[in-house]
């Protein structure tokens, strides 16, 4: 079986427009940038959101770079993947595995900042934020392992709903000017991503037993009987 860790499955609510905007800006990627470039430059994203959430501590007006890192790190990681199999560059594995290893350290830097910016008594939160989150990664990775198809969205939700739920965060914590207590939508959030999270796990091992079921039914009928 062929690999298709480039082959994402799921459909989540802002994809349409995420496509008319990839179609837009593929062709506008000047050639001397390639796929590891696009890559690779979240580790520079990542690095700039943790130095403007430290910022903070002086203006929270500089919550507006972390948001500004993070429309950064979306558009250069939908384009790696679209710049390779236009060029052809053939790096569909190293893409795959580099890609969503920055995605993890890319969410780290995006709670660390938080982090910093916190009173110690919402480190707690920010733990299970990141615990939350790790789990729907592991989730996808275990599930792909077992049936080769990567999902990358649940109940409507992927990476770019999540992206511009940081940014809307971001903009509620700069407009009331309140670090924290402001987001007072964030456990009613949570619990939706928990149980939400709940849900997936015990629908994608249904589905995983299914399988293991039938072919196990098959084995013992015989290809003579299939």
């Amino acid at each position: 079986m062929g690999f298709n860790g480039d082959k994402k499955e799921g459909r989540w609510f802002l994809e349409k427009i995420e496509k008319k905007l990839l179609q837009w800006l593929l062709p506008k990627v000047p050639r001397g940038i390639e796929t590891y470039h696009l890559t690779l430059s979240t580790l520079l994203w990542s690095a700039l959101i943790v130095v403007f959430s430290y910022m903070t501590r002086w203006s929270i007006h500089f919550l507006w770079g972390v948001s500004l890192m993070i429309v950064a790190q979306y558009l250069t990681d939908m384009l790696d993947g679209a710049v390779g199999r236009a060029r052809d560059t053939g790096l569909v594995k190293w893409g795959f595995y580099m890609d969503h290893f920055l995605d993890y350290i890319f969410l780290c830097a995006i709670l660390i900042g938080y982090r910093l910016m916190a009173n110690d008594h919402h480190k707690y939160p920010l733990f299970y934020v990141l615990a939350l989150f790790g789990a729907y990664m592991v989730n996808s990775f275990l599930s792909f392992a077992a049936d080769g198809k990567f999902k990358i969205s649940y109940l409507g939700v992927g990476p770019t709903e999540v992206r511009l739920f940081f940014i809307l965060v971001n903009t509620f914590i700069i407009l009331l000017h309140n670090r924290y207590e402001a987001v007072w939508f964030l456990p009613v959030v949570l619990t939706i991503a928990t149980l939400g999270l709940i849900g997936n796990i015990c629908w994608t091992q249904k589905q995983l037993w299914e399988a293991d079921m039938e072919a196990k039914r098959r084995a013992e009928q015989g290809p003579w009987r299939r």
